[in-house]
């Protein structure tokens, strides 16, 4: 058997121990340059992709409105947009005006869909409804109630008025006020109707054509109902005097819907029945019609004129 020398063993165990050192480091080296590779790989996505990058989180600063005098029945969406509403609540308003509905009084806005007792508490103070008026407001006599009166006339009957106006004289029990002829000044001589009330029951009235029953009064919203004990309304046989009827199988879809009691989808089913069944004759038939309640037709009928077109 062939043996090696000492200096060749040597040499031998040398080459052993370089491989196996190579073998050892070779796999640590290549992770590094693998890993640092992956890492620039990283940074250069990054780079060519920056909706990747962490995001970066502020305050969102809270939508700005104003604040100012509006009517929800003729606010346009710019106007109501600028209070602080959403679009969306925009929206809800104008469907709920385009279907006949009205705000009558500031609370009524509150019922709307998705408005939050917050924005409503913010938005109350300064929703002004067209038609109402302050309670110190002072009713001035026109001009034309003192024309063909000399001078001295017409500020006597002018201071007259004014001091009617201040410090009413009021009537008794016993006493009444026909609420369908009477003027302000009349009005006032009611106990409990000052100038707020006298000038909220005559534009009532005209809006209805006429008063078919006192109680129709309590429709205005906070009305005194222990002042009805001094009203009266003429008798039926001369009620068609004081009332003004509206013929409804003559007017269109809008003029209709002008009277209080008639909503815009109820003028719409109007003519829907006119359409499909020809004149409307009796108050039973508006009965027949899906959005009229009994109470509708009920307090409708007195100011309706069933003659034919």
């Amino acid at each position: 058997m062939k043996h090696f020398r000492k200096s060749d063993s040597d040499t031998i165990i040398i080459l052993l121990l370089v491989i196996i050192a190579c073998l050892v480091l070779f796999p640590l080296v290549k992770g590094g340059e693998d890993n640092a590779d992956s890492e620039n790989m990283k940074e250069l996505a990054d780079k060519e992709n920056p909706r990747k990058k962490k995001p970066q989180y502020y305050n969102v600063p809270e939508k700005q409105y104003e604040l100012f005098y509006f009517d929800p029945n003729t606010a346009d969406s710019t106007q109501l947009l600028r209070l602080g509403l959403q679009p969306w609540q925009v929206r809800n308003i104008y469907k709920y005006r385009a279907a006949g509905g009205r705000y009558n009084k500031p609370t009524d806005l509150a019922r709307l869909y998705g408005l939050t007792l917050k924005q409503y508490k913010r938005l109350e103070p300064y929703i002004k409804i067209k038609g109402e008026v302050m309670a110190a407001d002072v009713i001035k006599p026109s001009q034309s109630d003192f024309a063909g009166k000399s001078k001295a006339e017409t500020s006597s009957d002018i201071a007259k008025e004014q001091s009617l106006a201040a410090n009413p004289v009021k009537i008794k029990d016993g006493e009444y006020i026909d609420i369908n002829t009477a003027d302000t000044t009349e009005l006032k001589s009611i106990p409990g109707i000052g100038s707020y009330y006298a000038k909220r029951i005559v534009a009532y009235r005209q809006r209805l054509g006429g008063i078919a029953n006192v109680h129709q009064l309590l429709e205005i919203q906070g009305f005194p109902e222990s002042s009805l004990k001094f009203m009266i309304v003429e008798q039926a046989s001369n009620t068609h005097h004081t009332i003004t009827k509206i013929k409804i199988n003559h007017l269109d879809q809008n003029a209709l819907s002008r009277h209080p009691y008639i909503r815009y989808v109820q003028a719409k089913e109007i003519l829907n029945f006119r359409r499909l069944h020809g004149a409307i004759k009796k108050a039973d038939d508006l009965r027949r019609l899906p959005s009229f309640t009994d109470a509708d037709v009920d307090r409708l009928n007195p100011y309706i004129d069933y003659s034919a077109p």
